[in-house]
């Protein structure tokens, strides 16, 4: 079997799709004669035309394209389901980060029942509910922030917000807000949007978060998560 066949034989048994975290953990590796076979699984899924693109990290066979929008609700050409899966399949990866790092997390409310990929947000978060770090009025504005990291004293270590067509000043004017808290604040978002985020980021009143707010674009994103899902792997190896 070629290393194609392996890569399309582990996203079948997944379903028709996977993403390249999933992929280092399915196909088996044994006979790939290369120190990189991470690297030769991203070469194949952008080469043949037996895969295509979902998002930054996920892929799918060709062959079951029909059935993998239908289960994740794209629709093709319809901008809202893009929409909707694009903000929680990056609030997904930035859970799963927190998690292997070690760090409680936490989505709102309103997120809690939205998917990555087939699984609730509610189910990979370690917190369903937000720590008691603060008083009610801030506390207000943190429940709507999209992922926070907690550290082990159950204090804020991250916040993020996943920018994908919403308006970024919003987002700015929450981490204004929550400005007293040692912690970062992270803006994911397409890199079509880092000048909006530098030019509103340079107005007088960001003047005091403008050291702790970072842009962080999806595929470096998706770089990092794909890079530390295999260091974890190879240190269970």
């Amino acid at each position: 079997m070629s290393q194609k066949d392996k890569v399309i034989d582990a996203m079948r048994r997944n379903g028709g799709y996977a993403t390249f975290q999933q992929l280092n953990q399915l196909v088996d590796f044994s006979t790939w004669k290369t120190q990189t076979p991470q690297a030769n699984i991203r070469r194949i899924v952008q080469v043949h035309d037996e895969f295509f693109r979902i998002k930054p990290g996920l892929w799918a066979l060709s062959e079951c394209k029909e059935d993998v929008l239908k289960r994740f609700d794209i629709v093709e050409n319809d901008t809202k389901s893009d929409d909707l899966f694009t903000h929680s399949y990056y609030q997904g990866i930035i859970v799963e980060l927190g998690n292997m790092h070690n760090y409680k997390t936490y989505v709102p409310n309103q997120d809690k029942n939205k998917k990555f990929l087939e699984r609730k947000l509610c189910e990979l978060t370690t917190e369903s509910e937000l720590p008691e770090f603060t008083y009610d009025k801030i506390a207000k504005r943190a429940k709507t922030i999209d992922v926070i990291w907690f550290n082990e004293r159950r204090m804020p270590f991250r916040f993020y917000e996943v920018e994908h067509s919403t308006n970024i000043t919003n987002s700015l004017d929450k981490f204004y807000e929550l400005q007293d808290f040692r912690a970062d604040f992270y803006i994911i978002a397409d890199e079509s949007r880092r000048n909006q985020f530098d030019r509103l980021l340079e107005r007088n009143i960001y003047s005091s978060i403008r050291n702790y707010v970072k842009f962080f674009n999806y595929e470096n994103l998706i770089n990092q998560y794909t890079k530390e899902s295999s260091l974890m792997m190879m240190d269970r190896i």
